[in-house]
């Protein structure tokens, strides 16, 4: 068998709805990863966000902040940062609106505005975080990865042709991520693959969310959830059952890949 580059989502995909792997989920990963397959997380968060993950599930390799970031043994190997100007220039954008935002580096966020506490938390608070503190020059003193703006609907696809360089993708109802206009988790996940002499026709991606559709659409074989949702699961080669139904296990039975 020819070695293969798996991917896997965390909240909604490697996690069930308590926010725990299912013991399918660990002895699939551990199945994987003893038939010498390349395993990693490909995640909307950040290490300080995904770390608890990382080190529960033993991952040693893991592409964080929606492709923004990549570590092969611990070791980063990729970075593709948010262009500071046009940042600067949405933030403020976003404040004069009643938008809050908030930076994300490495190994924390910082909020940058305090509009509306109620919604930012809703959104945070829905995969297990807290708000971020309050500190408006993260961006002078840190690298920022990605950044947070939080509005709903009535804004979607507001700012997309007013920032050349950033995009806008949705994770929450309150929250959307923005990311580098050219970067996305499928981009980190083929350049990585690259890196390991590893064909696009033999990665595999698990995803749930908005921000996997992409992988998905660019896997060999992309892997929506059950729980996914419509845009995803549109793009994906097959639909497993749901993160609470053993999901990941069922679809590498099926694959015969485990």
């Amino acid at each position: 068998m020819n070695r293969k580059f798996f991917a896997f989502d965390i909240d909604g995909t490697l996690l069930d709805s308590n926010k725990q792997p299912l013991d399918s989920t660990v002895e699939a990963l551990q199945r994987l990863r003893d038939a010498g397959h390349f395993v990693t997380v490909a995640t909307g968060r950040s290490r300080f966000h995904a770390q608890d993950v990382i080190r529960s599930l033993a991952f040693d390799n893991y592409i964080l902040c929606n492709g923004a970031a990549a570590f092969l043994a611990h070791q980063q190997v990729y970075k593709n940062l948010l262009d500071e100007e046009q940042l600067q220039a949405f933030v403020t954008e976003a404040h004069d609106l009643g938008i809050d935002t908030a930076f994300v580096g490495m190994d924390t966020a910082k909020r940058a505005s305090s509009l509306n506490i109620e919604k930012m938390e809703a959104a945070m608070h829905s995969f297990g975080a807290q708000l971020p503190e309050l500190d408006m020059d993260f961006p002078e003193e840190k690298e920022v990865y990605q950044a947070l703006a939080f509005y709903g609907k009535e804004y979607e696809h507001y700012f997309d042709d007013r920032y050349s360089k950033l995009r806008f993708v949705r994770w929450h109802e309150n929250s959307v991520d923005v990311v580098p206009k050219e970067g996305s988790k499928a981009a980190t996940i083929l350049c990585v693959a690259e890196q390991l002499g590893i064909s696009q026709a033999d990665v595999i991606c698990f995803g749930d969310g908005q921000n996997d559709r992409e992988m998905l659409a660019a896997a060999g074989v992309g892997v929506a959830m059950g729980n996914a949702v419509t845009a995803s699961r549109q793009v994906a080669d097959m639909v497993t059952t749901s993160n609470d139904e053993d999901g990941i296990w069922l679809a590498l039975k099926e694959l015969k890949l485990i």
